[in-house]
């Protein structure tokens, strides 16, 4: 009672700031994007901001692309910008580099990477060597998107990873994102930039959902290509992937933090031009250096790594020599247990660490 009648005989304020401090707010609940929405709303944006940029693709349009990627635009923009093309690799690239050379900016999807070798020419020929060839007059800004790498039991054909290929070819950039912000992000970048750009996307992160930040939920959000990400901070080995081994290397990176080491895991995010400067600078600080991918070892995105690290001033800052994680140098098996054991795993990755730091 006693203290009933001091709050009734306090001012209105003092009693509101009192009942105020009983409360405690709590930050909202952090938005969660699968990697999906991310690619639609980055692409939903850029149709909404740029009238010359459209998406065709096979069943891009009335059946809201295969994995449901472009779900909604095509009720949205019409028939003229979300176009369903026959299944001709070869013919709706085509239509779609002249489209850029023209001056419009398309989005070109490829149902799977795998399909995009029926229109290699289109791609290499065409879209990537136009802009030299030209002495710089003409520019193709157009991008190339779809499902890369390993999925799931869709055996060889359906199961390979280009970012080695693509990567290989000057006059394209190639960027390869992991969570859902690199997906928006670079998707917004790759249909601004005036250069073909490919964009190597995976079909098991398609479902996942991440964490979106606040500014990647602008308009006006844009990852640069060119720069990749440091995803956690290490002294003792830096660990460099990208795409959905990222995910791989956390995860790694997580079991042996309780094991007392310390790993830089760098999401590279662009694969062409690559950021070599932040795997450098990383590699200067930990002393050690293990790469990690889904495609095969021969030519592949880490012995570019490595060879790179090598002709640089990194090299002599290494305690131990450079370790790859690669894909099994075979074509994709049918069957689950030797898929499994065709693609990186942590344990693989934990053990290429523990290897390199002679543990």
């Amino acid at each position: 009672m006693a203290a009933a009648s001091v709050l009734v005989r306090r001012p209105s304020q003092q009693v509101s700031g009192l009942l105020r401090r009983r409360f405690h707010q709590t930050a909202p609940a952090a938005l969660q994007v699968t990697v999906r929405d991310a690619i639609n709303q980055g692409m939903d944006e850029e149709l909404e901001r740029d009238e010359k940029v459209f998406l065709l693709g096979e069943e891009v349009a009335q059946y809201d692309g295969a994995y449901k990627v472009s779900r909604g635009l095509w009720k949205k923009y019409g028939d003229k910008r979300i176009i369903d093309t026959p299944i001709s690799e070869m013919g709706f690239t085509g239509i779609a580099v002249g489209a850029a050379m023209a001056g419009l900016r398309p989005i070109c999807e490829f149902m799977t990477f795998n399909f995009s070798m029926q229109a290699i020419d289109q791609v290499i020929n065409s879209a990537a060597k136009t802009y030299y060839m030209s002495g710089g007059l003409q520019c193709v800004p157009i991008v190339f998107r779809g499902p890369n790498g390993a999925s799931a039991g869709v055996a060889a054909q359906h199961s390979q990873c280009f970012a080695a290929w693509y990567g290989h070819c000057p006059g394209l950039k190639v960027v390869s994102p992991w969570n859902s912000e690199d997906a928006k992000g670079l998707i917004k970048s790759a249909i601004r930039d005036n250069n073909p750009v490919v964009m190597l996307e995976n079909e098991l992160m398609y479902g996942v959902p991440f964490e979106l930040p606040e500014a990647a939920q602008s308009k006006d959000f844009l990852i640069p290509i060119g720069k990749a990400k440091i995803e956690k901070q290490g002294t003792h080995v830096t660990v460099v992937s990208h795409s959905r081994p990222v995910g791989h290397c956390l995860e790694a990176a997580t079991v042996l933090s309780k094991e007392g080491i310390e790993c830089e895991v760098i999401n590279m995010r662009t694969i062409r031009p690559m950021d070599i400067e932040t795997i450098e600078a990383s590699v200067m600080k930990t002393n050690h250096l293990v790469t990690v991918e889904g495609g095969w070892p021969q030519f592949g995105v880490g012995a570019e790594i490595c060879a790179r690290i090598m002709e640089g001033p990194a090299f002599n800052y290494l305690d131990a020599p450079a370790v790859r994680v690669t894909g099994a140098d075979v074509p994709m098996p049918y069957a689950k247990i030797l898929e499994d054991n065709s693609v990186p795993q942590v344990k693989d990755i934990i053990f290429a660490i523990k290897k390199t730091l002679n543990i």
